[in-house]
């Protein structure tokens, strides 16, 4: 199955009342293993490069082809996303290379500049049938709209997305990036206000620290985009440490890089189900 384009997978999930699982590729065995965790599922799914994934290899290209060329060869439809993008020829080098998603992370300027950088790079990628993602940023504090106790006003992120024409919104509502345990308490009350107020399918960041009867009720009070990728670390690395603990003469890095992947894969196949993803 080729790629399919963001706005297929996001606006078609947002429209049925579904979640769409998003989560982070950082070597290929992620990649392989997010895909086969879809396939699994029968879901479709977001492969996401961060620009600090970016930076660990050292430019996109290399890990980005790859995971194009696992995406395309996919059973079920995949889109390939530029996260949290920062840099605006990053977000040029991925359109060129194929992908279909981009999120614009322009959150660190003052709302000006931030809706005239976002807005700029929303057309460019408009042009080129790319789906864009953004945040407001410095909401509820420095580090934008998933720091601790942010939250998004739906006022605010409907003047936002009118004012750029984005695709998709990041909002606050109580998430938090990078947490290891899943204690985040999501305002609910607020998702179904963001999501009556804004036009857009709204997208969770930070979603690993939501337990899962929570990021169920966070799709059925109006999120779409659901990202996840400390939750996956965790388990790749819980896996890793526990094949090596076992047979600590392993040289072979297939020989737990592999359960690494297959542990992944289930998982996603799970989390697929708790986002109503199918």
């Amino acid at each position: 199955m080729p790629l399919v384009s963001g706005a297929e997978v996001v606006l078609g999930a947002a429209k049925d009342g579904r979640g769409v699982g998003a989560f982070n590729v950082i070597q290929l065995e992620h990649a392989t293993a997010l895909i086969a965790g879809a396939e699994q599922a029968g879901a479709p799914v977001i492969l996401q490069i961060s620009e600090n994934a970016v930076k660990y290899h050292g430019a996109l290209k290399p890990i980005g082809v790859a995971t194009l060329a696992a995406a395309s060869a996919a059973t079920v439809p995949v889109v390939v996303h530029l996260d949290h993008a920062m840099d605006r020829d990053l977000v040029t080098e991925a359109v060129s290379l194929g992908f279909t998603s981009v999120m614009f992370d322009a959150s660190k300027l003052d709302y000006e500049d931030n809706v005239r950088a976002t807005t700029e790079v929303t057309a460019f990628c408009h042009e080129h049938g790319v789906f864009v993602e953004a945040e407001i940023g410095e909401v509820g504090g420095k580090d934008g709209v998933h720091a601790p106790g942010a939250r998004t006003r739906p006022d605010e992120a409907l003047a936002f997305v009118e004012a750029t024409g984005v695709d998709a919104l990041a909002v606050a509502v109580g998430s938090s990036h990078a947490m290891t345990e899943r204690t985040a308490e999501l305002d609910f009350e607020l998702i179904t206000a963001l999501r009556s107020a804004v036009p857009v399918p709204l997208v969770l960041h930070g979603s690993s620290g939501v337990a899962d009867a929570d990021l169920t009720r966070a799709v059925e009070a109006g999120m779409t985009k659901v990202n996840i990728a400390t939750h996956l670390n965790n388990v790749f690395t819980a896996t890793v440490r526990e094949v090596l603990a076992d047979q600590p003469s392993l040289v072979d890095t297939r020989k737990y890089l592999g359960p690494a992947r297959t542990a992944v894969a289930a998982e996603v196949a799970r989390l697929l189900t708790v986002l109503k993803a199918v």
